[in-house]
């Protein structure tokens, strides 16, 4: 299909879920499952829990520490003695996972002696034991969390991977240049001094090899010859003019740039990880043109900046990075196995937080992720997803809209 046609459609499938979402069957439906924000509080701005006489009002407080419950008891609208209540919080995570929390007197409040972790997506059951008498409330406070259909995840193009282990590439960052290469350079001079007669190519000419160059007149034999180029190139220096004798100076030079050289800085902190032979992988921060290459030699002069210069032999036959270039380049210097990892692809920010969606059921969720080492394609995980967890690769974008569009909240 056509991508233009593909994605037009597919903007529009969103727009028709949002407008006219009354009409779609139910099991095809797209729908974002948003916290409540409308709810009764307390004198101390959190949510209040009311039966008959008996309240309790229910925070998560995070300021300063992390996530933890703080619940205040009032009877007939006043403060109740700490240790006549016992209270319990029991939350049910997507996935049937249960987390009971205890509460014991922390000053004038009752804290939580479990921290909170992200998401807070969950149903809340409060349970609450005053002058023998039994309490109990239930609530939903779900964030980031959207269903949908499978006849709808497939129209989307939404594709989902196991998380576990990975493989990933360790590269090194630097910088350097692209420089002519050596090898493929000549200088013009004529075997006979002489007289120039003619020059026929300018600075910046193409030309091949065997095309004429100049002609000059020999001093000794006066009989004219042909200067041909030695190899194709551009001539990047002219330093004749017809008229003008040879007197064994250089005439013109021709550069070959379908093979130069990457001269990469190795500072002596780098040194250790470079090998020779370690594949590159060089880009021009100006026109984004990439190429593969590996270390051919060293040049172990240090230059004033205390670093030494590894050089990579670049193919340009595509012109992509003639002399002159500044380069970025990424030098591999190792695979490192990790337990768990993502595919980057499924990356998404969350607040203010970096995630991925985990699929239970049809039910998409965000999990909140504490990151480590990374290549171009996998990302270590070091916590905030199980192994085995089922998350979104490709088009995990359609959900973020989904749960942005929604509004979806961080409240409690």
């Amino acid at each position: 299909m056509n991508i233009l046609i593909k994605l037009s459609w597919l903007f529009a499938g969103l727009i028709l879920l949002t407008s006219c979402s009354e009409e779609m069957p139910a099991d095809a439906m797209m729908s974002a499952e948003v916290a409540e924000d409308d709810y009764p509080t307390g004198p101390n701005g959190a949510r209040l829990l009311q039966d008959g006489d008996f309240a309790i009002e229910l925070a998560i407080f995070e300021t300063g520490v992390p996530p933890e419950f703080h619940a205040w008891p009032f009877f007939r609208d006043q403060p109740v003695p700490l240790d006549q209540v016992d209270l319990s919080v029991t939350l049910t995570r997507l996935g049937n996972e249960l987390n009971v929390i205890e509460f014991e007197a922390d000053g004038d409040y009752l804290r939580g002696d479990t921290v909170v972790y992200e998401p807070h997506s969950f149903i809340v059951g409060v349970r609450a034991e005053y002058q023998n008498r039994q309490y109990e409330w239930e609530y939903e406070s779900l964030e980031g969390r959207t269903t949908i259909s499978p006849a709808m995840s497939q129209s989307f193009g939404i594709e989902t991977e196991t998380a576990g282990p990975a493989t990933i590439e360790q590269t090194l960052n630097v910088v350097g240049e692209i420089v002519a290469n050596e090898e493929y350079t000549r200088s013009i001079t004529a075997r006979f001094d002489g007289l120039v007669q003619n020059v026929n190519v300018r600075i910046g000419d193409r030309v091949e090899q065997g095309e004429p160059l100049l002609r000059v007149e020999s001093n000794e034999s006066l009989n004219t010859y042909t200067i041909n180029a030695p190899i194709s190139g551009i001539v990047t220096e002219r330093y004749i003019n017809p008229g003008e004798q040879t007197n064994g100076s250089v005439l013109l030079e021709i550069m070959d740039t379908s093979n130069v050289w990457a001269e990469l800085a190795i500072y002596p902190s780098q040194r250790a990880q470079v090998s020779l032979g370690a594949a590159v992988t060089i880009t021009s921060p100006v026109s984004g043109a990439m190429t593969s290459s590996a270390i051919d030699h060293f040049d172990m002069t240090v230059s004033s900046n205390q670093a030494i210069t590894a050089r990579v032999a670049v193919d340009n036959a595509d012109g992509n990075f003639p002399p002159g270039t500044f380069i970025e380049a990424q030098i591999s210097v190792g695979d490192i196995d990790v337990p768990l990892a993502v595919k980057r692809e499924g990356l998404q920010s969350f607040r203010d937080f970096t995630v991925v969606y985990e699929k239970i059921g049809n039910t998409y969720e965000v999990r909140m992720l504490d990151l480590g080492r990374q290549d171009a394609e996998w990302i270590e995980v070091l916590g905030g997803l199980r192994a085995g967890a089922e998350y979104v690769t490709t088009n995990s974008y359609i959900l973020k809209a989904d749960v942005e569009k929604s509004g979806a909240s961080h409240d409690h």
